[in-house]
């Protein structure tokens, strides 16, 4: 099943320009990873060699080796949510989480002006105060 999915995912994206990251991108939600004998697969697939792809692969902080099946958060903390507070939310969102939800620290979500910022199920979301922060880790 799996590696039926994956040949339709490559499949898919094959024959087009700059095939990798498309390819890589629907590897990932597709799976939650991109692991070994995927970057192996892949590698074949555009005629590229296994190092190529893992350096692409580990280069991406969004790519990950294994699968975690926990909800994540991504929380920005560049420069402007700095600047707009967002270290003073990071105690109580890490408490909200628990073990339960991981929060991923980013360096931009491009809300730098309405920041504090967070990404969740792919959705941004700006302005973030400590209840709306924990409200939001509660939901996923």
């Amino acid at each position: 099943m799996r590696d039926d999915r994956l040949a339709d995912i490559i499949a898919a994206h094959h024959h087009r320009e700059g095939a990798l990251l498309p390819i890589l991108n629907d590897v990932q939600a597709a799976f939650g990873c991109v692991d070994e004998d995927a970057m192996r697969s892949i590698a074949a697939a555009l005629n590229l060699s296994r190092a190529e792809v893992h350096g692409v692969v580990s280069f991406y902080h969004d790519y990950k080796a294994k699968a975690d099946p926990r909800p994540v958060l991504k929380l920005c903390r560049a420069e402007a949510c700095q600047a707009r507070g967002v270290e003073a939310l990071v105690a109580g969102a890490e408490k909200a989480a628990g073990e339960r939800v991981h929060i991923e620290t980013v360096y931009c979500l491009g809300l730098c002006s309405v920041g504090p910022a967070a990404m969740a199920n792919g959705n941004v979301h700006a302005r973030l105060d400590g209840n709306r922060l924990t409200a939001l880790i509660e939901a996923l």
